[in-house]
């Protein structure tokens, strides 16, 4: 599998598409006016604690309150230095912080909607090969890394940078084959990065940022250093300096795979990214066989409704079926990625009959999501013959990200019919008639419904007069949306 990265920098964001096998398979964004915070390590206040949530509301100085559940909390002494050996039994959270204390706190979520950021007190520091975690009292190494000999080999270097109660490491899956010499780097980094946190905090008295992480292009290279890069391009020659510098520093086999994309046309209409992005804000995604998929994203899940479509088969209906679902599994795992869709996802699939055909596209489904750096749950099919699944939701949906709620139908996705409409305005008309005195009235109504009114509805309108006895005028009013509309009296 080929990997390319293509990195598109304007004033206003930052984007980053990655192509696998030549196809856009994930999306990150980043704007000034909304620079994700995932990573930042603040001195927070505590606001708010909650019994009833076994939760408590966190200030980091920004406009909503973050959320830190007792679950996430490790009780940690920073200025003596000392662990508390967390047990399996979740605490009380009124024992564990109180409020009005100062707390450092690392934020694992993004705010989402009006929600606000979702914190821990279990720091973790990321670098090129290792992660140092100051609450830790071990060295692991990532899973990833399946070499039993090589596993040994890793752990024993990081170990010899291990000191008891000053913090633990975990072993990037980038480590494998790397030196003694880098791995001693980046760990004498880690805790003097650290020390620089704890000494910072010493000197804070309010609610501020102690660590951010770095911008997205950097993140990424950063990230990305265990995956098969086969080019990174950039259209920015300022970043391409500033990442080619990075990567001479921290991961110097990327510098030759930095590639400045110096051409006129813009990188992401260069390779059809601009397009692929239009397409997955829809919800219609169509399979090559015929088939097509429907995704509704809301609030509470994500459903995910497999379909046919023109796909009419060779052999049988069994087959038909089997092979449009298995198909889906690829389309279904590359969607989840690109659209960032994260939560509870429920996934029609075309009804089989056969167990092993529902086994298979289950087992389909799980090779497909294996490539997926968010960790997933497949919970198998339901008595419904419905599959569920969770995805780790750290950020918000390409589609939240891109796109603002519709001021007409307000997010509902329909707006009420022109017939629905009429029907609404001549009840106003009878309600005012009742309560008010006029003489005659006059509607204010969209072109749709002024149009409407008048023509296919002129018979009741007709007897609506007759019936109340006045007259009634319709005006058209070019600027209303189709649902709204005015009664006037006169």
């Amino acid at each position: 599998m080929t990997v390319e990265l293509l990195i598109n920098i304007t004033p206003s964001e930052t984007r980053v598409a990655q192509i696998e096998n030549g196809m856009l398979q994930e999306l990150h964004l980043e704007r000034q006016s909304t620079v994700g915070i995932v990573g930042n390590i603040y001195l927070g206040k505590v606001s708010r604690v909650l019994p009833g949530m076994q939760a408590a509301f966190v200030d980091i100085g920004m406009e909503k309150a973050a959320f830190l559940h007792a679950s996430d909390i490790i009780t940690y002494d920073h200025d003596k230095d000392i662990i508390t050996p967390k047990s399996n039994a979740v605490r009380d959270i009124v024992e564990l912080v109180r409020e009005g204390q100062k707390i450092i706190v690392q934020v694992v979520k993004d705010p989402l909607g009006t929600k606000g950021a979702r914190l821990t007190t279990d720091i973790t520091l990321p670098s090129r090969y290792l992660v140092f975690m100051p609450d830790s009292k071990h060295v692991g190494v990532s899973q990833r890394i399946e070499n039993d000999g090589e596993r040994q080999r890793l752990k024993s270097i990081v170990e010899r940078h291990y000191e008891e109660g000053h913090g633990g490491f975990i072993v990037r899956t980038a480590a494998e084959g790397a030196g003694e010499k880098e791995l001693a780097q980046d760990a004498v980094f880690l805790k003097k990065l650290w020390n620089k946190i704890i000494k910072k905090k010493k000197k804070t008295r309010n609610q501020a940022v102690l660590y951010e992480d770095l911008s997205l292009a950097f993140r990424i290279i950063r990230d990305f250093v265990a995956e098969e890069l086969e080019r990174v391009r950039i259209d920015s020659k300022l970043t391409f300096g500033e990442l080619t510098a990075f990567t001479e520093e921290f991961s110097p086999e990327l510098t030759s795979k930095l590639e400045y994309y110096p051409g006129e046309r813009p990188i992401f209409d260069m390779f059809d990214v601009e397009s692929e992005i239009k397409r997955a804000l829809e919800k219609r995604v169509d399979l090559k066989s015929g088939g097509y998929l429907v995704i509704d994203q809301t609030e509470a899940m994500t459903t995910i409704d497999v379909n046919t479509g023109g796909f009419v088969g060779h052999r049988s209906l069994e087959d038909t079926i089997f092979n449009t679902n298995s198909e889906a599994t690829q389309a279904i795992a590359r969607q989840l990625r690109l659209r960032n869709l994260g939560g509870i996802i429920i996934i029609d699939f075309i009804d089989m009959i056969s167990t092993d055909h529902q086994r298979r596209v289950l087992h389909s489904l799980e090779i497909a999501l294996s490539k997926d750096r968010a960790k997933n749950n497949v919970h198998g099919f339901s008595a419904l013959g419905l599959v569920e699944m969770t995805r780790k939701r750290t950020r918000e949906s390409l589609e939240h990200v891109l796109c603002s709620e519709c001021e007409v139908c307000n997010g509902r996705g329909y707006v009420k019919s022109v017939e629905t409409i009429c029907a609404e305005l001549l009840r106003e008309i009878v309600r005012v008639n009742r309560a008010y005195d006029a003489d005659k009235f006059i509607v204010y109504a969209s072109t749709a419904v002024a149009e409407f009114l008048e023509s296919d509805e002129f018979h009741n309108l007709a007897e609506l007069e007759v019936f109340i006895g006045k007259q009634i005028k319709v005006k058209t009013e070019s600027l209303y949306n189709q649902d709204q509309f005015d009664v006037v009296m006169m």
